[in-house]
């Protein structure tokens, strides 16, 4: 039986796209593309590893419907995504001649969807992009949204612009070519939509989780699209991340400590460091009273039973102290007036965004998770 094409809508005002999700999307990409195009051509964007496994399959899909393409080949890896990459980008794009009326493709992970939308954003005052996401982290999170930016040597993400895409394609079948562990990091933002406003979900994960993770494309197709739902939902109430949308944010003020701590590199891929973002923010709100101590250890055991990092004991290497840890989430983008906001949860499918947590709890956190590694 052939797997159907699912569509998410995500209906902003004036900037309506659609989320197309399902395997062979990259055959069908000319098609899906022409009716965005004022000329049968397109300039891609991608990494080293993202080219030599799926380049060609995209460039005979465009071929087919009679696109003309040329492409920039980036270094893969989380570097990426700074200074250096993003003018050579720039500067490549407008060397391509792209006008307004053209369209560039961010073909990769979310380093190269993040960096690509940035340039398409600034390059002409903006021009328009498609997102082709290839991991599943970027399928399920930042390829939707608008959300597009490089990293400062301060911080994560810190540079950057709201550019919506003008369509994604969501090739499931492309999940087919991540490593166990590329793909469990990407689920680690698969669980965060249960853990923030889907207990259905989040049961339903726990039920399917190990037919995902060995392949199962219905699975796969349905988990894409429920996340891809519950973004989108959210994307219209809030686009700029005034309110709702910081509930995205699950998770990841714990996590982007950790990745400043471990260097944004491989000891720490950023859907693992999500999964025990979320960890520790259930334990913090089950420590507030927020919920039941049965909450967090319901997902650790969940994550645990899908084989991904769990605890801080999970990283390899040097972490920094409690406190530390805690200075590095000030440099969070979350910071409001001087004060962090933690997304906190009164259950599974119940998070709530909040300033009003004691840093002498985060710290207490902080400190039993590092005494736990030894």
């Amino acid at each position: 039986m052939t797997q159907r094409r699912e569509t998410v809508r995500v209906d902003l005002p004036g900037r309506e796209y659609d989320i197309l999700i399902g395997p062979g999307l990259l055959a069908q990409a000319g098609d899906l593309i022409a009716p965005l195009l004022t000329r049968k051509r397109v300039v891609i964007v991608t990494d080293e590893h993202v080219a030599a496994a799926q380049m060609r399959s995209l460039r005979d899909g465009l071929r087919a419907g009679g696109i003309a393409s040329e492409a920039l080949i980036l270094p893969p890896g989380e570097a990426t995504k700074g200074w250096d990459q993003f003018s050579r980008t720039v500067e490549w794009l407008i060397a391509q001649k792209v006008e307004r009326g053209d369209v560039v493709i961010a073909f990769g992970g979310g380093v190269i969807g993040d960096l690509a939308g940035f340039a398409a954003a600034v390059v002409r005052r903006g021009v328009r992009f498609v997102q082709i996401p290839t991991s599943l982290l970027a399928q399920v999170d930042s390829s939707v949204g608008g959300k597009t930016g490089i990293n400062s040597p301060l911080g994560k993400n810190l540079i950057g612009a709201f550019h919506q895409p003008s369509l994604v394609l969501a090739d499931t079948a492309t999940l087919g070519t991540l490593t166990a562990r590329d793909f469990l990091s990407g689920y680690g933002e698969v669980v965060k939509y249960g853990l923030l406003g889907d207990a259905a979900f989040f049961d339903w994960l726990e039920a399917q989780g190990p037919a995902l993770a060995a392949g199962d494309m219905v699975a796969r197709v349905q988990a894409v699209k429920r996340s891809c739902e519950m973004k989108a939902e959210i994307v219209q109430r809030d686009e700029t991340e005034q309110g709702d949308r910081a509930l995205l944010n699950l998770g990841h003020t714990f996590c982007h400590a950790l990745e400043a701590a471990t260097g944004y590199g491989d000891r720490l891929l950023h859907g693992e460091g999500v999964a025990i973002g979320c960890a520790l923010a259930f334990e913090l709100s089950a420590r507030m009273g927020l919920c039941s101590q049965e909450d967090p250890s319901r997902i650790r055991a969940h994550l645990r039973a899908m084989g991904m990092k769990v605890d801080l004991a999970d990283i390899d290497g040097d972490l920094p102290d409690a406190e530390a840890l805690l200075d590095l989430m000030g440099q969070d983008k979350k910071v409001v007036d001087g004060k962090l906001r933690f997304i906190l949860a009164r259950g599974i499918g119940d998070a709530f965004v909040t300033a009003d947590v004691p840093s002498d709890k985060v710290l207490g956190v902080l400190r039993d998770a590092l005494n736990l590694r030894g």
